[in-house]
């Protein structure tokens, strides 16, 4: 039985004082200061780990204005706070262990688009591509490019000053920050924007903190101007973090946002950015260029930058290796062809854009050109990308490149301490060779990849950070590259921040260090916003943190026993990319976290929530292994298990309950995670686990029994939907079971469809007697108990489909595939179903005869939960619809009439067979239909998910973020289909509206042939 936690959650009485003043004085947003919520915002991207006093939620800019003026009051001089955008530094800028006050959660309004003057208004948690997304019908977009631009926030990227691909370009963040407007330490407003000489001079006569900030920075600038031209290197990334150097701009105006920009919210918090935004490029194209070796692609890329293009990326083996066991690479393939003789070891990706297309077309193929005549450095050849959708498709293979990083096999992973480093872009490819050297050196392998028109390199050495002698090389790899990079004249942070790595600013600072200083003493006199980040005031205890002496991700880590680290490694590798916080409602990556806002209704969340959990288990000298491998009698321990009442125990393991508990087992993340963190497969672990000690509800025990009970249910259907379908049970079922909406049994005739089509059952005897001609013309059908007893004419559609394909169809017998006993954590009666299913359909699929299975949720399991079952010698090979059916389906392309259909596909199916979308796609082309795949969040029904009434009001919220305006579409974009059982159910549910299956489409197509 597992331990209850009760981990030392005792906050600093300072803080509690706090706390409660703020809770007192008219704070209207959230306050959190329970464990789970302190752990999941412990961690960011990088390799430490600060367990904060708390977090605080704002609504507004007001209740900003109310933190900061209570932080400055006497009593709370010992507090300190940390803005926190999208989470996903990789240097720590927002771990703190003080206070952390989240902008993303309701911060994230644009207020006001002016096209005409190409300017927005946004608050400091709008997404970047939420923004790009609201000005894509204007033609506009706000730049630069990042590769976490899917949740990466406004005010993240201006406190980082953030840049990326096509910086050459485009430039900083701080380029297009027209106007800030920032609270400060007391709740003073202070409003950052270009000032001429009269209006700096009022500024500098106001009374208060905004008027001292003035004062400070007008002097450090007037009498240090020729110290500051010396020391800021002359980059494309200048020198992030109070960039004194553009203080005054070309025209001779003051502009304190060149300050703000970057100060990772050690100065004060940005509330609401005013931002330049630019025209989209009309037409766009992608040179892919392969080479032999990752240093022949940084030496042609130095000589391609003369010929001006938008910008050129590079990627390594490494990273390019990964990308190809990827999700994404079902969509780039094409680009990147593979020899066999010379394999591709770095790539270059150069491209350019314009308004004319015939100019655009002349620059590539001058370039194109110049490729075939230079002979400087081999090429093993190279592809075209040609318009947006093209050249997105490949950039998100490079914008996945950090994550996938993290993806590579073993328990050493890259690591991100000095991987974001900046020289002069003419010496890059001396300088990477010294860092080479300097790397092997310490017998390190490492993944790269840059931005090599600004002379960047992205390098991720990697280490086993649960080791103590792999994670003791973080210093002296550190000391070794910031040395390297500053003989080169650059910057050991050239694009993500100082963070945790500030301790080696006052050597690149040299004498104008203590300008930092003063500068950050006038903001921040008491060292409250975000300590030990960048500068820190001159006075008694403050400090620049240092790179060893804050807790490393590792050092709590190595705390939980091996054989569990190893046993729960999908959770255990989970490196805080953020990947999992995507924005986009029409994307399927995370439901939870989309509906929610809440950071614990995450993969990410979840997984740091699991892996606190096994460490506190581990200290309480709990086995997890043993215990899961031996479950005590059910009824021995009942009584016991009454006892444990949630009400009365406090114990750390509800909150991470909750947390699972909110997870739709939809499985996005398994599929689109570049670290493949599973969050369904760890969260049955656990409930399995939990309900060692505490009661199951009763809606666990109804929805793991369906397959088992709904066969014998069915013989009765008359009763059984009368019974469900009356409102006084369906009452009773929700107060006592917590279910709603039961669905109810298919009244259709499913054996005269049997009979119609002359099916028989499948069984070894029968299948064992045919040809091998006839085995050939021959289908298993595998039932599920969804489309089988709920949706029985579907599955007759699909008999007669087949039949008029010219095949005998078998039919499986029934048997429980187990899904519904994964998902509620019953697993070991989850392993003896899967077992005893994978016997029986492997001896039929070892006939020849091919298994198809019509629900792709079901289907699916086949390959992935069963691969994980104990004693599971080998799982049968089932057949989603559409591959079969792209197996026997003729090759010609009907040219009949052309009729439009939209797909709007399964989360499990699109993320974790990413080739499934398109094979229906070329299924209908085969009889002249025009089918095209909708971007689609969650439908929030996700099989059981939807049917638990503590989900009602968020499976809500996900219909609508998306599948609710595709449902809604006119007309004549084409007739919605939905290949998920259970997203046909939500749309009936939430929209009263009947949605068909494409194999419909198809067999209706027969018909009238």
């Amino acid at each position: 039985m597992i331990a209850q936690l009760s981990p030392s959650t005792t906050l600093n009485t300072d803080y509690q004082q706090f706390l409660k003043a703020l809770e007192t004085s008219g704070f209207r947003g959230e306050i959190s200061a329970d464990y789970a919520s302190r752990v999941v915002l412990a961690t960011d991207n990088s390799i430490y780990q600060r367990l904060p006093q708390a977090a605080v939620f704002p609504r507004d800019a007001d209740d900003v204005a109310l933190l900061a003026r209570l932080i400055a009051e006497p009593a709370y001089q010992k507090v300190v706070i940390t803005p926190r955008g999208g989470g996903t530094g990789t240097n720590g800028q927002s771990l703190t262990d003080g206070i952390v006050v989240d902008l993303s959660r309701h911060m994230n309004r644009i207020l006001e688009i002016n096209v005409e003057q190409r300017w927005v208004r946004v608050q400091a948690g709008v997404v970047k591509d939420q923004l790009n997304a609201a000005l894509k019908s204007a033609g506009l977009f706000f730049a630069p490019e990042l590769s976490t631009s899917n949740r990466a926030t406004v005010g993240g990227m201006i406190n980082t000053d953030a840049s990326g691909q096509g910086s050459c370009t485009y430039g900083k963040t701080r380029d297009h920050v027209l106007e800030l407007h920032m609270v400060l330490r007391g709740g003073e407003r202070l409003h950052g924007r270009p000032l001429e000489e009269s209006e700096l001079a009022a500024e500098c006569s106001r009374e208060g903190r905004a008027g001292e900030v003035y004062r400070c920075a007008r002097q450090i600038i007037d009498e240090q101007g020729e110290l500051i031209r010396e020391t800021f290197p002359d980059l494309n990334r200048c020198l992030t973090g109070y960039d004194l150097a553009h203080l005054r701009e070309a025209d001779n105006r003051f502009n304190l946002n060149s300050v703000l920009c970057g100060a990772e919210g050690s100065l004060g918090f940005v509330v609401e950015a005013k931002l330049n935004v630019l025209p989209i490029p009309k037409h766009t194209m992608l040179v892919n260029i392969r080479y032999a070796g990752f240093m022949d692609a940084l030496r042609d890329a130095r000589a391609l930058m003369a010929l001006k293009p938008l910008s050129i990326e590079t990627v390594d083996s490494k990273v390019l290796l990964l990308a190809m066991q990827d999700i994404v690479w079902h969509g780039v393939a094409e680009y990147f062809p593979e020899s066999a003789e010379r394999p591709t070891l770095g790539i270059n990706l150069v491209e350019f854009c314009g308004d004319d297309p015939e100019e655009l077309q002349g620059r590539v193929e001058a370039f194109i050109q110049h490729l075939g005549t230079d002979a400087t450095v081999e090429r093993l050849g190279h592809t075209l990308a040609v318009g947006h959708a093209a050249v997105n498709r490949v950039y998100g293979m490079r914008k996945r490149a950090v994550g996938l990083l993290g993806n590579v096999a073993g328990e050493a992973r890259p690591q991100p301490f000095v991987e974001d480093t900046a020289v002069p872009p003419q010496h890059l490819a001396e300088y990477i060779a010294e860092l080479r050297d300097l790397l092997d050196s310490h017998n390190l392998q490492y993944g790269m990849f840059g931005h090599v028109d600004a002379g960047v390199l992205h390098v991720r050495p990697i280490l086993d950070m649960k080791d103590p002698q792999q994670a003791a090389l973080v210093r002296p790899v550190s000391d070794g590259v910031a040395a390297l990079t500053q003989r080169y004249g650059g910057l050991l942070w050239g694009e993500h921040g100082k963070g945790l790595r500030s301790e080696y600013a006052p050597a690149f600072f040299g004498e104008l260090y203590p300008a930092l200083q003063a500068l950050k003493a006038a903001f921040d006199p008491f060292n409250q916003f975000n300590p030990g980040k960048i500068a820190t005031p001159n006075i008694p205890g403050a400090a620049l943190l240092k790179i060893d002496e804050v807790t490393l991700r590792g050092e709590l880590d190595r705390q939980i026993d091996e054989k569990v680290w190893q046993d729960y490694g999908a959770a255990m590798h989970c490196n805080g990319n953020g990947a999992c916080y995507n924005f986009d409602p029409d994307d399927a990556m995370c439901p939870s976290w989309k509906a929610t806002r809440q950071r614990a209704q995450s993969p990410k969340g979840r997984a740091s929530l699991i892996r606190e959990w096994l460490r506190l288990q581990g200290e309480a000298g709990v086995d997890v292994l043993a215990d899961a491998s031996r479950r005590p009698p059910f009824f021995s321990t009942l009584l016991q298990r009454w006892r444990n009442s949630r009400a009365q125990e406090k114990d750390f393991s509800h909150e991470v309950y909750d947390a699972m508990a909110g997870c739709l087992a939809c499985k996005s993340c398994a599929g689109q995670c570049p670290v493949k963190v599973n969050v369904p497969d760890f969260r049955s672990r656990f409930l399995e686990l939990y309900h060692t000690r505490y009661l199951r509800p009763a809606r666990d025990y109804l929805i793991a029994s369906l397959e088992y009970t709904i066969p014998y249910m069915a013989r009765i259907p008359f009763l059984y939907n009368g019974l469900m379908g009356a409102s006084f049970s369906r009452r009773l079922i929700e107060r006592l079971g917590g279910m709603v909406d039961v669905p109810l049994l298919s009244r259709f005739d499913f054996h005269a469809a049997m009979r119609r089509w002359q099916v028989q059952p499948a069984s070894v005897e029968v299948l064992s007697t045919l040809t091998q001609a006839q085995r050939e013309r021959s289908v298993v059908l595998v039932q599920d108990a969804f489309t089988r007893y709920f949706e029985a004419p579907l599955l007759a559609d699909l008999i007669e489909l087949i039949s008029r394909l010219g095949y005998q169809v078998y039919l499986a017998p029934f048997s429980a595939n187990g899904k519904p006993l994964h998902v509620q954590g019953f697993l070991s009666a989850f392993n003896r179903a899967a077992l005893r299913n994978a016997g029986q359909l492997r001896a039929l699929a070892e006939i020849g005869v091919p298994l198809v299975g019509l629900d792709p949720a079901m289907t699916l399991v086949y390959r992935q939960e069963y691969l994980k079952v104990p004693g599971m010698e080998k799982c049968p090979e089932v057949a989603l619809v559409q591959e079969w059916l792209l197996k026997v389906m003729p090759e010609q392309v009907d040219q009949r009439r052309e009729e439009t259909f939209r797909l709007l596909a399964h989360c499990t199916e699109k993320t974790n067979a990413p080739a499934a979308t398109r094979q229906w796609e070329q299924v209908f082309e085969r009889v002249g239909l025009k089918l095209t795949t909708q971007a689609t969040g969650c439908c929030g029904m996700s099989g059981t998910y939807g049917h638990e009434a503590r989900n009602r009001e968020t499976l809500a919220v996900i219909y609508e973020q998306s599948w609710a305006k595709q449902i809604e579409a006119p007309a004549e974009r084409g007739e919605a289909l939905a290949t998920g059982y259970s997203c046909r159910s939500q749309v009936k549910r939430q929209a009263d509206r009947a949605v068909r299956h494409p194999l419909q489409v198809l067999l209706e197509r027969l018909r009238s042939a």
